[in-house]
């Protein structure tokens, strides 16, 4: 079939990194097997149009594939069809480059509501992945490990190009987390270094490796090697341009821009975060700064002062302060090393912030499976959360761990 064939050339043009000759074949693939009545393998090819789009920077391209085919796998009158579940996964990630959580979440929760036989094989694992994004927006890291972890478990490599790996994921999050040394040892496990020649299929992994480095340099100026971070950021854009990787050229400025802010360099911090929101605003990204933290604040405050892009910049800081708002509107969390203390000795390690959620749901009597959908975890990852609460308050059972926790304050 004409149809298979061209998706099966795109395929292998995106591994490539031809996205131009890949979303042009992926494109008439889908629409050849559409018309001769395939529909479901349509809808399996706009997932894959999809990434590449977000791939090129065009979100607003994305966003109107999946919402075409999720019409088709939804047609009124007739069972809604599989891949409608993938569709509301794709949405959720663009909305949630809009910092608009709230919708991201719900598209989430609709895709789960719609059941394994309205998901293709991939779903689970693009499903958890997602969500994992939308927890490291809201602050809850350990969360989003945990969910990569589920993600890791269930991938599917039959379907494309693994261009962003699950454990470059997770590295990134330890990155967030200020877990160097893992963050070094995922480096060197992987054979990553700053003189790798730069293929597509491991551009996540080089963009990872320099905020890695970045990362080394930011908590010790100390460190020497920010010239050869330099040098492999500006080798990254090169070939991204190149291959007309938008997605990924912003976020490469983005990098080059904080990169010359931790130096003191701020006229030329200022150079590549313009170019960086030149590219963005047309398409809306808002996530692409605000996951950058207070550096890129910083940034964004001193291109507003100069009248750099005034409009788009007001609306980031706008989205910053109000994220530091929710922030300083959260309750206070139980502190994780206690002033009690149990039999003359304190905990012997701390409980996270994942862990001191789920001992708050054991309080309320939720089981194991209730407190699994609350959070959307799988029944194994919360079986191993309870191992080490109990471990970490030196008790047996739940009766016991509820009773501790409440003498040491943390209920």
């Amino acid at each position: 079939m004409l149809g298979g064939a061209a998706s099966q050339l795109g395929l292998a043009a995106w591994a490539s990194g031809d996205l131009d000759a890949a979303r042009r074949m992926t494109a008439e693939g889908m629409e050849n097997v559409r018309l001769a009545g395939y529909v479901s393998a349509a809808i399996g090819g706009a997932i894959v149009l999809a990434d590449l789009q977000i791939a090129q920077g065009c979100l607003h391209e994305a966003m109107t594939t999946y919402k075409q085919a999720l019409q088709w796998a939804t047609e009124p009158g007739a069972p809604v069809l599989r891949g409608a579940a993938d569709m509301y996964v794709g949405m959720s990630v663009l909305h949630r480059e809009d910092n608009d959580l709230k919708t991201a979440t719900q598209h989430l929760l609709t895709s789960q509501a719609l059941g394994e036989l309205a998901g293709l094989q991939q779903n689970p694992y693009r499903w958890n992945a997602a969500m994992a994004r939308i927890r490291e927006a809201q602050g809850d890291l350990d969360g989003a490990l945990d969910l990569l972890d589920q993600a890791e478990r269930l991938y599917d490599g039959n379907f494309s190009p693994n261009v962003r790996p699950v454990a470059t994921r997770k590295t990134r999050v330890w990155v967030s987390q200020g877990r160097l040394d893992e963050a070094l040892g995922w480096a060197r496990e992987q054979g990553l270094s700053v003189e790798n020649e730069l293929s597509y299929l491991h551009e996540f992994d080089h963009i990872t490796l320099s905020r890695v480095l970045l990362a080394r340099y930011q908590s010790d100026r100390a460190d020497g090697s920010i010239s050869e971070v330099m040098g492999l950021l500006e080798r990254l854009l090169k070939a991204a341009e190149e291959g007309g990787r938008k997605g990924s050229v912003i976020e490469i400025l983005v990098l080059q821009a904080i990169a010359y802010h931790a130096q003191g360099d701020l006229p030329a911090a200022l150079l590549p975060l313009q170019h960086a929101l030149a590219l963005a605003e047309p398409e809306g990204y808002v996530r692409m700064f605000l996951d950058e933290g207070s550096s890129m604040m910083q940034l964004l405050r001193e291109a507003s002062a100069r009248e750099i892009m005034p409009d788009y910049t007001d609306k980031l800081l706008a989205a910053f302060e109000a994220e530091k708002r929710k922030s300083e509107d959260k309750p206070d969390l139980p502190p994780a090393f206690p002033e009690g203390h149990r039999g003359g000795e304190p905990l012997i390690e701390p409980l996270s912030q994942r862990e001191l959620e789920i001992l708050k749901l054991i309080s309320q009597g939720l089981s194991n499976r209730e407190i699994g959908e609350r959070l959307f975890l799988a029944l194994d990852t919360i079986k191993g959360h309870n191992r080490r609460i109990y471990d970490k308050l030196q008790v047996q059972s739940r009766t016991e761990a509820i009773a501790r926790a409440r003498e040491l304050g943390l209920l």
